[in-house]
Protein backbone atom coordinates (compact mmCIF):
# COMPACT_ATOMS: atom_id res chain seq x y z
CA UNK A 1 0.00 0.00 0.00
CA UNK A 2 1.27 3.64 -0.95
CA UNK A 3 2.69 5.76 1.73
CA UNK A 4 0.87 9.49 1.15
CA UNK A 5 2.51 11.59 1.69
CA UNK A 6 1.63 15.45 3.58
CA UNK A 7 1.41 17.05 -0.07
CA UNK A 8 -0.62 14.23 -1.32
CA UNK A 9 -3.24 14.46 1.46
CA UNK A 10 -3.86 18.31 0.77
CA UNK A 11 -4.05 17.28 -2.64
CA UNK A 12 -6.36 14.68 -1.69
CA UNK A 13 -8.18 16.74 0.52
CA UNK A 14 -9.03 19.51 -2.17
CA UNK A 15 -10.23 16.98 -3.85
CA UNK A 16 -12.55 16.06 -2.46
CA UNK A 17 -14.02 19.25 -1.31
CA UNK A 18 -14.30 20.77 -4.68
CA UNK A 19 -16.30 17.55 -5.65
CA UNK A 20 -18.69 18.28 -2.82
CA UNK A 21 -19.01 21.58 -3.72
CA UNK A 22 -19.13 21.82 -7.65
CA UNK A 23 -22.41 20.97 -8.94
CA UNK A 24 -22.58 18.03 -10.62
CA UNK A 25 -18.99 16.74 -9.05
CA UNK A 26 -20.62 14.00 -7.44
CA UNK A 27 -22.21 10.36 -8.73
CA UNK A 28 -24.60 8.46 -7.30
CA UNK A 29 -23.20 4.68 -6.33
CA UNK A 30 -26.73 4.13 -5.79
CA UNK A 31 -30.04 4.43 -7.60
CA UNK A 32 -32.10 7.46 -6.82
CA UNK A 33 -34.94 5.64 -4.38
CA UNK A 34 -37.30 8.56 -5.93
CA UNK A 35 -36.71 7.83 -9.29
CA UNK A 36 -39.61 5.12 -9.52
CA UNK A 37 -42.31 7.72 -8.68
CA UNK A 38 -43.74 10.99 -9.88
CA UNK A 39 -44.92 14.57 -7.45
CA UNK A 40 -46.96 17.28 -8.99
CA UNK A 41 -46.28 20.58 -7.27
CA UNK A 42 -47.90 23.38 -7.29
CA UNK A 43 -45.26 27.27 -7.69
CA UNK A 44 -45.86 27.66 -3.81
CA UNK A 45 -45.01 23.78 -2.97
CA UNK A 46 -42.21 23.63 -4.97
CA UNK A 47 -40.42 26.20 -3.38
CA UNK A 48 -41.04 25.34 0.11
CA UNK A 49 -39.87 21.39 -1.09
CA UNK A 50 -36.80 23.04 -2.88
CA UNK A 51 -35.82 24.79 0.43
CA UNK A 52 -35.74 21.99 2.62
CA UNK A 53 -33.79 19.94 -0.18
CA UNK A 54 -31.73 22.89 -0.55
CA UNK A 55 -31.13 22.84 3.42
CA UNK A 56 -30.41 18.63 3.22
CA UNK A 57 -27.61 18.77 0.62
CA UNK A 58 -26.07 21.75 3.02
CA UNK A 59 -26.36 19.16 5.41
CA UNK A 60 -24.94 16.83 3.36
CA UNK A 61 -22.20 18.84 2.31
CA UNK A 62 -21.22 19.17 6.20
CA UNK A 63 -21.31 15.08 6.17
CA UNK A 64 -18.83 15.13 3.82
CA UNK A 65 -16.70 17.52 5.21
CA UNK A 66 -17.03 16.08 8.36
CA UNK A 67 -15.70 12.61 7.51
CA UNK A 68 -13.21 13.51 5.33
CA UNK A 69 -11.85 15.64 8.16
CA UNK A 70 -11.70 13.08 10.19
CA UNK A 71 -10.28 10.46 7.93
CA UNK A 72 -7.62 12.73 7.47
CA UNK A 73 -6.48 12.53 11.31
CA UNK A 74 -8.27 9.84 12.53
CA UNK A 75 -5.35 7.28 14.22
CA UNK A 76 -6.82 3.48 14.28
CA UNK A 77 -6.85 2.53 10.13
CA UNK A 78 -10.10 1.11 10.73
CA UNK A 79 -11.57 3.76 12.34
CA UNK A 80 -9.97 6.06 8.60
CA UNK A 81 -11.90 3.09 7.08
CA UNK A 82 -15.24 3.45 8.64
CA UNK A 83 -14.92 7.28 7.83
CA UNK A 84 -14.25 6.77 4.41
CA UNK A 85 -16.77 3.90 3.80
CA UNK A 86 -19.24 7.03 5.53
CA UNK A 87 -18.40 9.27 3.14
CA UNK A 88 -18.91 7.23 -0.05
CA UNK A 89 -22.67 7.05 1.35
CA UNK A 90 -23.05 10.33 1.53
CA UNK A 91 -22.50 11.17 -1.61
CA UNK A 92 -25.34 9.22 -2.94
CA UNK A 93 -27.34 11.84 -0.40
CA UNK A 94 -25.19 14.43 -2.10
CA UNK A 95 -26.26 13.70 -5.97
CA UNK A 96 -30.08 12.54 -5.07
CA UNK A 97 -30.54 16.16 -3.40
CA UNK A 98 -28.93 18.27 -5.98
CA UNK A 99 -31.01 16.34 -8.35
CA UNK A 100 -33.93 17.20 -6.54
CA UNK A 101 -33.12 20.32 -6.40
CA UNK A 102 -32.63 20.76 -10.41
CA UNK A 103 -36.17 19.14 -11.09
CA UNK A 104 -37.84 21.36 -9.04
CA UNK A 105 -35.36 24.10 -11.19
CA UNK A 106 -33.90 25.49 -7.72
CA UNK A 107 -29.84 25.74 -6.58
CA UNK A 108 -27.64 24.18 -4.13
CA UNK A 109 -26.84 26.74 -1.26
CA UNK A 110 -23.91 29.40 -2.10
CA UNK A 111 -22.71 29.08 1.60
CA UNK A 112 -21.83 25.40 0.91
CA UNK A 113 -17.88 26.58 0.99
CA UNK A 114 -18.52 28.08 4.75
CA UNK A 115 -20.21 25.10 6.21
CA UNK A 116 -17.95 22.76 4.16
CA UNK A 117 -14.88 24.65 5.76
CA UNK A 118 -16.58 24.79 9.18
CA UNK A 119 -17.00 21.28 9.37
CA UNK A 120 -14.25 20.00 7.68
CA UNK A 121 -11.84 21.57 10.86
CA UNK A 122 -14.30 20.56 13.61
CA UNK A 123 -14.09 16.72 12.13
CA UNK A 124 -10.00 16.86 11.87
CA UNK A 125 -10.26 18.51 15.24
CA UNK A 126 -12.62 15.54 16.92
CA UNK A 127 -9.95 13.02 15.05
CA UNK A 128 -6.92 14.52 16.64
CA UNK A 129 -9.06 14.77 20.27
CA UNK A 130 -8.72 10.85 19.54
CA UNK A 131 -10.75 7.97 17.82
CA UNK A 132 -13.50 7.84 20.51
CA UNK A 133 -14.73 11.27 20.22
CA UNK A 134 -14.26 11.43 16.44
CA UNK A 135 -16.74 8.34 16.11
CA UNK A 136 -18.73 10.31 19.03
CA UNK A 137 -18.90 12.98 16.99
CA UNK A 138 -20.13 11.02 14.04
CA UNK A 139 -22.68 9.76 16.44
CA UNK A 140 -24.03 12.81 17.51
CA UNK A 141 -24.17 14.47 14.11
CA UNK A 142 -26.05 11.65 12.55
CA UNK A 143 -28.79 12.06 15.67
CA UNK A 144 -28.81 15.37 14.69
CA UNK A 145 -29.14 14.48 11.11
CA UNK A 146 -31.67 12.14 11.64
CA UNK A 147 -34.06 14.84 13.50
CA UNK A 148 -33.78 17.08 10.73
CA UNK A 149 -34.89 14.74 7.89
CA UNK A 150 -37.98 13.51 10.01
CA UNK A 151 -38.61 17.18 10.73
CA UNK A 152 -38.57 17.77 6.88
CA UNK A 153 -40.58 14.89 6.37
CA UNK A 154 -43.59 16.19 8.41
CA UNK A 155 -43.17 19.16 6.19
CA UNK A 156 -43.54 17.61 2.76
CA UNK A 157 -47.00 17.80 0.82
CA UNK A 158 -48.43 14.61 0.78
CA UNK A 159 -48.02 14.39 -2.85
CA UNK A 160 -44.61 15.07 -3.47
CA UNK A 161 -43.39 11.59 -3.14
CA UNK A 162 -40.27 11.40 -4.75
CA UNK A 163 -38.95 13.91 -1.96
CA UNK A 164 -40.02 11.45 0.48
CA UNK A 165 -38.81 7.66 -0.80
CA UNK A 166 -34.85 10.35 -1.29
CA UNK A 167 -35.55 11.68 2.82
CA UNK A 168 -36.57 8.14 3.58
CA UNK A 169 -33.87 6.44 2.43
CA UNK A 170 -30.87 8.76 3.76
CA UNK A 171 -32.27 8.51 7.26
CA UNK A 172 -32.78 4.90 7.14
CA UNK A 173 -28.59 5.49 6.17
CA UNK A 174 -27.68 7.81 8.60
CA UNK A 175 -29.34 6.57 11.98
CA UNK A 176 -26.85 3.23 10.46
CA UNK A 177 -23.68 5.56 10.49
CA UNK A 178 -24.91 6.61 13.91
CA UNK A 179 -25.28 2.64 14.75
CA UNK A 180 -22.37 1.74 13.35
CA UNK A 181 -20.10 4.85 14.87
CA UNK A 182 -21.14 3.94 18.59
CA UNK A 183 -20.48 -0.04 18.04
CA UNK A 184 -17.11 0.92 16.81
CA UNK A 185 -16.71 3.00 19.88
CA UNK A 186 -17.97 6.14 19.65
CA UNK A 187 -18.61 7.99 23.40
CA UNK A 188 -21.09 10.37 24.05
CA UNK A 189 -19.67 14.09 23.75
CA UNK A 190 -19.54 16.76 26.56
CA UNK A 191 -22.36 18.88 26.93
CA UNK A 192 -21.04 21.65 25.48
CA UNK A 193 -19.74 20.03 22.53
CA UNK A 194 -23.38 19.06 21.58
CA UNK A 195 -25.04 22.61 22.14
CA UNK A 196 -22.27 23.85 19.78
CA UNK A 197 -23.01 21.73 17.10
CA UNK A 198 -27.14 22.33 17.83
CA UNK A 199 -26.65 26.30 17.09
CA UNK A 200 -24.21 25.15 13.92
CA UNK A 201 -26.97 23.01 12.80
CA UNK A 202 -29.93 25.62 13.42
CA UNK A 203 -28.03 28.44 11.89
CA UNK A 204 -27.34 26.50 8.70
CA UNK A 205 -31.21 25.27 8.49
CA UNK A 206 -32.11 28.63 8.77
CA UNK A 207 -29.76 30.49 6.10
CA UNK A 208 -29.55 27.91 3.49
CA UNK A 209 -33.42 27.54 3.27
CA UNK A 210 -33.41 31.14 1.49
CA UNK A 211 -29.52 31.56 0.53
Amino acid sequence: MRNYTGLDKLINSFDQALRSLVPGATSAHRLNPGDQVESQLGVSEARHVAGLMRVNHSGEVCAQALYHGQALTAKLPNVRKEMQHAAIEEQDHLAWCEQRLDELDSHTSLLNPVWYGLSFSMGALAGIAGDKYSLGFVAETERQVSLHLLDHLSQLPPQDQRSREILEQMNTDELQHRDTALKAGGVDLPAPVRITMTAISKLMTKTSYFI
